[in-house]
């Protein structure tokens, strides 16, 4: 019987494939995010939004160049629910697979995984880090390619397109969730 995951076993699965503390932590951001924004959309969700979050990069640190698919397999064979597979899976949609974020909670994370980079690393770069930051900084590191460039401008503008919103709005909420 598959089951879904509580944050604190997903946090507990992504230690188990992960010993870096900057992917055990971007888990937790990501999972962070996510659970705000389903306070905001899918209300008594939160749990379930959350763990999809940190389970997202499950696979990243020890299998990269299989990315989102090693993380299927992974979750199939622990028995995780085919919706948080799938879920987990969408984030890489275009990049590294082709399982399409279909649902509302699908697409926040496709969108906000590669802003919260960007953010933190804006936040690194301020003497009061989150505090204070202004969305009107985050679109100014947003919109500057050389700040960051690991983090794709494409998927984050694909991204808040796919939830029918702006950048600047999608940095707004992004920006809230991280400093809730």
């Amino acid at each position: 019987m598959s089951y879904i995951p509580t944050p604190e076993q997903a946090l507990e699965l992504v230690k188990r494939y992960n010993k870096e503390p900057f992917h055990i932590q971007h888990a937790e951001t990501v999972g962070k995010v996510m659970g705000y924004i389903a306070a905001q959309y899918d209300p008594g969700k939160e749990d379930y939004w959350t763990a999809v979050g940190i389970l997202h990069d499950i696979d990243f640190e020890q299998w990269p160049e299989q990315h989102c698919v090693k993380a299927q397999e992974l979750l199939k064979e622990l028995d995780v629910d085919e919706r948080v597979i799938h879920a987990v899976a969408s984030h890489g949609y275009g990049l590294v697979c082709d399982v399409e974020p279909t649902r509302l909670m699908e697409k926040y994370l496709f969108a906000v995984d590669e802003f919260t980079g960007l953010i933190g690393a804006a936040a690194l770069m301020r003497p009061t880090g989150y505090e204070g930051m202004e969305v009107k900084s985050v679109m100014k590191k947003f919109k500057d390619k050389k700040f960051a460039a690991g983090c794709s401008r494409e998927v984050i503008a694909k991204g808040a397109e796919m939830l029918g919103i702006s950048v600047q709005e999608l940095a707004e909420l992004t920006l809230k969730a991280m400093t809730a």
